[in-house]
């Protein structure tokens, strides 16, 4: 038994509820053989319908709970001007999808007091110019509906289980969005409250060209006013953190709004179970791991040359990073704790992203205007980073800037060949707070040249009397010989020996290599042959 409270007001609607468009409905064969004819309204031809009601009664909307196509022969408003008016006032109100006028003995003409009305409510009439039995309509659209549903619910049930299992077997957030845009045939983008792009799904090309225009599009999404796009929220203990947006669905909107749901809390359950959320507690630890992903993402395909530059800059504009008329400054540091970058680029309040790539390694690439003093404001960034608690060995090391986007990938690997070749040295180096390509000299060519087959040779040949002998140690006092210039009593000191004990290391040096040290062009040699093997062993 019901309430009175539960009969006399409309319940609220799920927001996923299967419907038809008017457009949909008169576009249905057993329709169009009643010859329908739009008189008022087409421009509303896109309302949902969902449900289809037979009414007579002037006061039918009443009864009503909005999106119902009222379908009438107007037998009790014939002859009364002022019902027919209030007839279509009374569906107005009780936001009808549309009325449906059978023409006939009531009316044989479309009546003109019903379609002034109706074209100034916007609701749209469509007449029958040939008899139609309304129960034929009314049977065709609410089994659709149905169908509808029913499809609708299987496809929730059916993601809901997949994507559990993949959270389940530990899977990466990334395999969920694949799999959400494999079921929804279009491009899926997670975003921030402030509509920066953290992650995409979805077919390359067509992501791109989402991405290409992302700022208007998401405003029209946001707006309700674009096509085929349906949005989840992300939140956690009522905190919204985010958005899933389909973009472009062309499914069932039933379907998709099922869907886009199911994913959103897909993702909520994996960012808990991670521990990223947005504030800590059951949503988990750290509110930036989303933003760090993309921008990781974005700098690894960069470095990597994996996706083409150009084919990277929509991304690059909608995680937020500012593209047009910039100078880009690439660098990689070599730091113990990777999220510190970002951290001082926040500080700071430089433009740019950063995101560990490998190891200790860190990617960073700001975002300047033209106007601005790339080499001051990346000394001043390197500088604050080492001011840091326990950064005092951190490492940056620069490319020049680029002007050009496309130039991008090959100043970030500049950038990391400097990091790796500093990195290579074994005895410490005096470096300026920001280390350069003209700052490793020798040091950076050989370690640029390391994978060429003449070079290896050349190292294997010129180092063969050692590498083929079982004292490692010899090889290590060779190469702090070298890298201190032939100092032996420099040497002795940072090996703990004697000076004779030294000279008979070095004798078993030159002898094994059949070399003089003292001669400058055979100690080069072997120097060089030694960077080289030092620089292919990683």
């Amino acid at each position: 038994m019901t309430t009175t409270s539960e009969t006399s007001a409309p319940q609220p609607r799920e927001p996923w509820e299967p419907a038809l468009s008017v457009r949909q409905v008169l576009g249905l064969e057993r329709v169009r053989a009643g010859q329908p004819e739009v008189v008022a309204g087409a421009h509303r031809l896109d309302r949902p319908v969902r449900w289809v009601h037979v009414a007579e009664a002037a006061d039918v909307g009443v009864i009503l709970s909005g999106g119902e196509m009222v379908l009438t022969t107007g037998v009790l408003l014939a002859g009364d001007e002022a019902k027919q008016g209030e007839y279509i006032r009374s569906l107005d109100r009780a936001e009808a999808a549309a009325v449906v006028l059978g023409l006939g003995r009531a009316f044989p003409a479309p009546p003109e007091v019903m379609r002034r009305a109706a074209e100034r409510c916007g609701l749209p009439l469509v007449v029958l110019h040939r008899p139609f039995p309304f129960a034929e309509l009314t049977e065709e659209v609410q089994s659709r509906l149905l169908r509808r549903k029913f499809a609708a619910v299987s496809l929730s049930e059916a993601v809901r289980t997949e994507l559990t299992g993949l959270i389940t077997a530990g899977a990466p957030v990334q395999r969920l969005l694949d799999e959400v845009a494999r079921h929804a045939g279009c491009p899926v983008v997670v975003t921030n409250l402030a509509h920066r792009v953290l992650a995409t799904a979805g077919e390359r090309a067509a992501v791109d060209d989402v991405l290409r225009d992302w700022e208007r599009i998401a405003r029209q999404a946001g707006a309700g006013s674009a096509d085929g796009w349906v949005r989840a929220e992300l939140s956690c203990r009522g905190e919204s953190w985010g958005r899933l947006v389909l973009c472009g669905y062309r499914g069932d909107r039933a379907a998709g709004r099922l869907l886009a749901d199911r994913a959103a809390e897909a993702l909520v359950l994996h960012r808990m179970l991670a521990g990223d959320g947005p504030r800590g507690g059951a949503c988990g630890g750290s509110r930036d791991a989303w933003e760090e992903q993309s921008a990781r993402s974005l700098l690894t395909d960069l470095v990597t040359g994996a996706v083409p530059a150009r084919h990277l800059l929509p991304r690059a504009r909608a995680a937020g990073l500012p593209v047009n008329r910039r100078v880009f400054v690439p660098l990689v540091v070599r730091d113990r704790q990777p999220a510190r970058p970002a951290r001082v680029l926040r500080r700071l309040g430089l433009p740019g992203i950063a995101a560990g790539l490998a190891d200790d390694r860190v990617a960073v690439l700001l975002s300047l205007a033209p106007d601005q003093d790339a080499r001051a404001l990346t000394d001043h960034f390197a500088t604050r980073l080492r001011s840091e608690p326990d950064a005092t060995y951190a490492l940056v090391a620069a490319a020049d800037a680029r002007a050009d986007w496309a130039d991008v990938p090959a100043g970030l690997r500049e950038a990391q060949h400097v990091a790796d070749a500093v990195a290579d040295a074994s005895a410490p180096m005096d470096l300026p707070p920001v280390v350069r390509l003209r700052d490793i000299h020798l040091r950076g060519l050989v370690r640029l040249l390391r994978d060429d087959p003449h070079v290896q040779s050349f190292a294997e040949r010129e180092l063969d009397g050692l590498l083929r002998g079982p004292d490692e140690d010899l090889l290590s006092v060779l190469r702090t010989y070298l890298a201190t210039g032939r100092n032996k009593s420099r040497t002795a000191q940072l090996h703990h020996v004697s000076r004779p004990a030294l000279y008979r290391r070095l004798e078993a040096i030159q002898g094994r290599l059949g070399v003089d040290l003292d001669d400058f062009e055979q100690a080069a040699s072997v120097h060089i042959a030694l960077l080289a093997h030092d620089a292919q062993q990683g």
